[in-house]
């Protein structure tokens, strides 16, 4: 199992459907910057986010691990340079320094990792191979659709009827 580094995203919509412990079965372990804590577990507990807990749970247990990245020149200038928030940058050179896969959501980030020849994963990509590992059921992924997708996610038109068709695919072949 490959070593990954997540951005906010993914572990907040995994933790919001109650399927953050996927992660834990997909990979060896789970880093994220201070700063990704800072959004997906600090300002979530500030604001009574739910999600937030578990995420805490998972840092507490050891098995989403926080690891600083030097706030040196070279962040701030692949922030610079890219358009993307300090934070984007140090989650790519964190992912980076250790060769890991990256969890993210955004799409500027995303194509970002590509070009530094990194492998992606979203929450739909997750929650996919979890279909194909035996991790989660069809209903998990129509549920996820449903809660994330149409309130969280903002999935484009079309999107949603694709991750359902792929996901039917994956069960198929089971």
């Amino acid at each position: 199992m490959p070593r990954a580094v997540s951005d906010a995203g993914p572990l907040i919509h995994l933790a919001q459907i109650g399927k953050l412990s996927l992660i834990k079965k997909l990979f060896n372990d789970i880093a994220i910057t201070p700063e990704v804590k800072g959004e997906a577990f600090d300002e979530g507990m500030r604001l009574g986010h739910a999600d937030a807990q578990a995420i805490g749970e998972a840092i507490d247990e050891g098995w989403i691990v926080v690891e600083p990245v030097p706030e040196g020149v070279l962040a701030k200038k692949l922030a610079e340079g890219e358009g993307i928030s300090l934070s984007d940058a140090k989650t790519l050179l964190l992912a980076r320094k250790g060769s890991a896969e990256i969890l993210v959501d955004e799409k500027s980030l995303s194509d970002l990792a590509k070009m530094h020849g990194l492998r992606i994963w979203n929450t739909w990509t997750i929650l996919l191979e979890g279909l194909r590992r035996g991790f989660v059921k069809m209903p998990d992924i129509a549920s996820a659709l449903n809660e994330l997708g149409d309130k969280r996610h903002k999935l484009r038109n079309g999107e949603a009827a694709e991750i359902l068709k792929a996901a039917k695919f994956i069960a198929s072949r089971r």
